[in-house]
């Protein structure tokens, strides 16, 4: 076998005191590590794009695992495994629980695989203390949900809620030129088969996730692990200042209409809107155009794109619709003029008030101080929260740092999340 180097780095730090309940941190750490070595890049980051082999690979190990676990393990048709544990009440719908394997480019080691390795987890443990849970539980690994090979993820879980046009995944073209149907068909899956992925809603009572939290909140806090509170849904506006494009040296400065100094005007004051609205709220400029774009021209056409984002559809709407009226103020300001195209709107995800409330009672015996906070990130529960209810435990990320090699979470941080995930779903199980 090859050198389990994150394996080691976890266990390094690893107190044991935290192996109970049939919960272990080693097989938690050697089951990160094998992982990490499936896609393994020179920098010891993470490259298994959606749909690729070598994703694919480690849907074939996790499946492995799940089938010495003793569960009932299949695949649909648009790649997702599914490990079910059928329960004393086999009928009932079943708590789901997982995450994704795929990651970006160069990416980190626990994006994804801690939400996979934690399901299976409790699974373990529960055999190992002659546990059976009432209700059915079943352990999903979704493909795709990073995107970033078709700059657009989350294609496993859109594929079971049936969301998304599948007209338009049919557009959709890789770095290397391929279509989704080629990629499809690499792994040996088609678009007739991701059609028919769909899956039936009723038979699942809640989904749960367990992700990194790709932020600082946690570490400020001193703590391992938290509530999400609810899921930013994006907004996405390009917005497009016009004015005169003319010659940097013959035209007086009073008589310009620059188009980039009103975007200049427009992004200095857009980071200032959110705290208008919620502590939740976030709004950001990554990406602008600027035309002519030459060294000695003024600029006449500014797009740039703002992604705005909140927990509540209601507060969402509001910083978009103060977004727009200061680009609006600031183009007549400035003598220019604006328009704006919507390029994307998705519903936040609130998360229900009684599941927070049942995390709270199983963190504070665990004797974990709850904390509640929100995640501006997409997630797969994201899509299944638009169907079903679902919740979401956060674990501590190492100065916020995410997609990228040096993404870190603590063992003793990673295995206290999983004996609060256990403890919930046994606390769901016990309700009617």
């Amino acid at each position: 076998m090859k050198e389990n180097f994150l394996k080691e780095a976890l266990c390094r730090s690893y107190d044991d005191i935290y192996d109970y309940n049939g919960v272990s941190g080693e097989r938690v750490a050697s089951r990160l590590g094998q992982l990490a070595m499936i896609g393994l890049t020179k920098d010891r980051g993470s490259n298994r794009p959606g749909y690729s082999r070598a994703e694919k690979e480690a849907k074939d190990l996790v499946s492995d695992w799940m089938h010495k676990a003793g569960l009932d393990v299949y695949m649909d048709g648009a790649g997702n495994v599914f490990g079910r544990c059928k329960g004393n009440k086999v009928t009932q719908p079943a708590i789901l629980c997982g995450s994704h394997l795929d990651s970006v480019p160069n990416g980190g080691h626990f994006d994804g695989p801690l939400g996979v390795i934690a399901a299976l987890e409790v699974v373990e443990a529960w055999k190992e203390t002659g546990y059976n849970p009432e209700k059915p539980f079943e352990i999903a690994v979704f493909s795709d949900e990073e995107g970033a090979r078709f700059n657009g993820g989350l294609n496993g879980s859109e594929a079971i809620v049936g969301k998304g046009s599948l007209a338009e995944k049919m557009k959709l073209v890789d770095g290397e030129g391929r279509s989704f149907s080629e990629v499809l068909q690499d792994v040996g899956l088609s678009l007739d088969s991701y059609a028919g992925a769909k899956r039936d809603m009723e038979e699942i009572e809640l989904f749960v996730e367990v992700h990194i939290e790709q932020g600082k909140r946690l570490e400020k806090e001193n703590l391992p692990c938290g509530i999400v509170t609810g899921i930013a849904g994006p907004c996405w506006l390009e917005i497009t200042f016009h004015g005169e494009a003319g010659h940097a040296g013959n035209t007086p400065m009073e008589d310009r209409k620059d188009a980039l100094v009103a975007a200049a005007a427009f992004i200095q004051t857009v980071h200032t809107l959110p705290q208008q609205v919620s502590d939740s709220a976030v709004a950001t400029i990554g990406k602008m155009k600027v035309k002519p774009n030459g060294v000695n021209v003024i600029p006449g056409e500014v797009s740039l794109y703002v992604d705005i984002r909140d927990i509540t559809q209601e507060r969402r709407d509001s910083l978009v619709t103060l977004v727009l009226a200061t680009a609006n103020k600031i183009a007549a300001d400035y003598k220019v003029t604006v328009v704006h195209d919507e390029k994307m709107r998705v519903a936040p995800v609130p998360i229900d008030e009684g599941k927070q409330a049942l995390l709270v009672e199983t963190m504070e015996e665990e004797l974990i101080r709850p904390y509640h906070l929100p995640s501006g990130a997409g997630h797969d529960a994201m899509i299944l929260g638009s169907e079903i209810p679902v919740a979401m435990l956060f674990t501590r990320s190492k100065e916020g740092v995410s997609h990228n090699p040096a993404e870190w979470s603590d063992l003793n941080d990673c295995v206290q999340t999983i004996h609060v995930l256990k403890k919930f779903i046994e606390k769901l199980n016990s309700e009617n």
